[in-house]
C-alpha cells in the first residue's frame, strides 16, 4: 500500500473496476471517484484551485475560503482548507442532501442556505450572496469552480492520465456528466490528444439540461446540467467548461438514472450517487453499439453514501413520484388510494390575464373552485418541476379578475408536494408534519408536477380508504 506524507498526496489514484454483469459486449469500467480522500472526483479540483490561489497569493495563509456549490467541491474545499489550516464557507440551497450538509459540517464549514428562487445576477441569488460575503470579508477568497481554470487543469494533470495509463492506452470512450464541465473538459481534452483523436468523449446529461437541449429547468438529480432560471436574461456557460471536447450528448431522465444506480448496487456491489445513474445509463446506451474491441470508461463522481435519505430512501422516492425501489416512475398511480388528478391546469406567471388566456380557454379549465397552476414561463420538454410552480389560484379568481391584473398576484403559495403513487393516509401524514397549514400541493410523477390535489380532496381520500 502506498503511504502519503500528507492528505494533498493521497488525491487521485483512483481504481477502475470492471462491470460484469451487464450484458453489453465491450469492456466498461468505472472509475470509482469516491475513493479520494474527501469522498468526490471534486477533491481534484478543489486542491487544484486551492493551491493555485495559494500560489498566486489570491488567497493567503490563515485565510478564508468561499465557494457555491450542490456539495461535492464544498465538501472538497472544506477537506483541504482545513488541511491547510483555511477557514471554509459554503453557500449552498436546502434542497442538497442532508449526508453533504453533515459531511461539510464536519469538516469545519460554515454552511450557509440561500434558496431564493432568482436569476444569478439577482442580489438574493446564491453567487450575489457569496460574492457579497467575500467583499465583506478580509482576508477571503470566492473559488469560483465554474469559471476557474484551476478547475479542468486538474484532470488534464490527473485524471486522463490515470485512465490513459490505467488502460494500457486501450480506452476508446469516456462517459462523464457536465457540471462545471471542469471534469470532462479537462479529462477529455487529454485523452482527445493523448490517442489523436481516437477517443470518443460522452457528455452524460440530465434530460432537461440546457446542455443537450433539454428546457433548462431542474431536475431531482444533484450537481449534473445546467439550469436557467426562467427569468434569466442571458444564459452564461461556465468558463470551465469546453464544448468542444464533447463528441456527442446523451440525455438521460431522473428515473433511468435512478434505476441505474440501484441496479449498479444489487448487481454489482457498488453504490453510487445520482449523477454516477446519470453516466451509468448513458454509458449503457452507447456501449449498445459497440464491439468486443471497445473500452468504456465511465466516470463516477461520487457514493451513494451521500444520498441514502434520497435515492436509496422509499419514502423519499415515493413522495417525489418515484417508486419505492427506483424501478418503475411510468407515470401512473400504483396504490389504489392514491391522489388521482387528471391533467394539469396552468396559467403563466406576470401575463395579464385577459392577454394570456383567452376567453374560451379560461371556460375550459374546469371547476370555478378546482386549482390552477401559476407557472413561471419557459418553453417545455418536460412537465414543469416543481420550483417552476409559483403558486396556485382558481379558475373562478381568473375568470373575474380585472383585465390588467397579472396572474401572479392571484397566486397563493404551494407549499406541499406528494407522490402520484403515494397512499393518500400515508401523503396526509407526511405532509401535515411539515406543513401544518397546506392547502394545496403539487403532485409528482417522477419529480415532475402532473397536478394539484386541494387538501380538503386529499383528506377525504385517505379516509375513505
Amino acid at each position: 500500500m502506498p503511504r502519503f506524507e500528507s492528505l494533498a498526496d493521497a488525491v487521485g489514484g483512483t481504481p477502475l473496476i470492471r462491470l460484469t454483469r451487464t450484458g453489453l459486449r465491450p469492456r466498461i469500467y468505472v472509475k470509482t471517484e469516491w475513493t479520494n480522500p474527501a469522498g468526490s472526483v471534486k477533491d481534484r479540483a478543489a486542491l487544484s484551485m486551492l493551491q493555485q490561489a495559494l500560489a498566486d497569493g489570491s488567497l493567503a495563509a490563515g485565510g478564508t475560503v468561499v465557494e457555491t456549490t450542490s456539495g461535492n467541491t464544498g465538501i472538497g474545499l472544506a477537506a483541504y482548507a482545513a488541511h491547510l489550516g483555511l477557514r471554509s464557507v459554503v453557500f449552498t440551497g436546502s434542497s442538497v442532501s442532508k449526508e453533504k450538509r453533515d459531511v461539510l459540517a464536519a469538516y469545519g464549514a460554515d454552511v450557509r442556505l440561500v434558496d431564493a428562487f432568482v436569476p444569478k445576477s439577482h442580489p438574493d441569488s446564491l453567487r450575489s450572496v457569496a460574492e457579497r460575503f467575500v467583499a465583506d470579508t478580509p482576508g477571503a477568497w470566492l473559488a469560483g469552480q465554474y469559471d476557474n481554470p484551476a478547475n479542468p487543469a486538474a484532470h488534464v494533470r490527473s485524471t486522463g492520465p490515470e485512465i490513459w495509463a490505467d488502460t494500457d492506452g486501450q480506452v476508446t470512450h469516456l462517459v462523464a456528466t457536465i457540471g462545471t464541465g471542469g471534469t470532462i473538459s479537462g479529462t477529455g481534452r487529454f485523452l482527445a490528444d493523448v490517442s489523436g483523436g481516437r477517443v470518443q468523449v460522452v457528455g452524460a446529461d440530465p434530460a432537461t439540461s440546457i446542455y443537450s437541449g433539454g428546457d433548462g429547468s431542474q431536475k431531482a438529480i444533484e450537481g449534473a446540467g445546467h439550469f436557467v432560471h426562467p427569468d434569466a436574461e442571458t444564459d452564461p456557460w461556465p468558463e470551465s467548461f469546453d464544448p468542444s471536447v464533447i463528441d456527442r450528448y446523451e440525455p438521460v431522465d431522473d428515473t433511468t438514472a435512478i434505476r441505474a444506480i440501484h441496479d449498479l448496487a444489487r448487481t454489482e456491489g457498488i453504490l453510487a450517487g445520482g449523477s454516477s445513474g446519470v453516466a451509468l445509463a448513458a454509458a449503457y446506451r452507447v456501449a449498445e453499439g459497440l464491439t468486443e474491441d471497445d473500452l468504456v470508461v465511465v466516470l463516477l463522481p461520487d457514493s451513494g453514501r451521500n444520498y441514502l435519505s434520497t435515492y436509496f430512501d422509499p419514502t423519499w422516492l415515493t413522495a417525489n413520484g418515484f417508486d419505492g425501489d427506483g424501478s418503475d416512475g411510468d407515470g401512473s398511480a400504483r396504490d389504489g388510494d392514491a391522489p388521482r388528478v387528471g391533467d394539469l391546469v396552468t396559467a403563466p406567471l406576470r401575463t395579464a390575464e385577459r392577454d394570456a388566456i383567452t376567453v374560451a380557454a379560461v371556460a375550459a379549465l374546469g371547476p370555478a373552485d378546482g386549482p390552477v397552476a401559476v407557472l413561471h414561463p419557459r418553453p417545455r420538454t418536460a412537465a414543469p418541476h416543481p420550483a417552476d410552480v409559483a403558486g396556485w389560484t382558481t379558475a373562478e379568481a381568473l375568470r373575474t379578475a380585472a383585465p390588467d391584473t397579472l396572474v401572479g398576484a392571484l397566486a397563493e403559495p404551494v407549499t406541499a408536494r406528494v407522490g402520484a403513487g403515494e397512499h393518500a393516509a400515508t401523503a396526509v401524514r407526511r405532509v401535515a408534519g411539515s406543513t401544518p397549514d397546506w392547502r394545496h400541493a403539487v403532485v409528482l410523477d417522477a419529480g415532475r408536477v402532473t397536478g394539484l390535489v386541494a387538501r380538503t380532496a386529499l383528506e377525504q381520500s385517505a379516509e375513505q380508504a
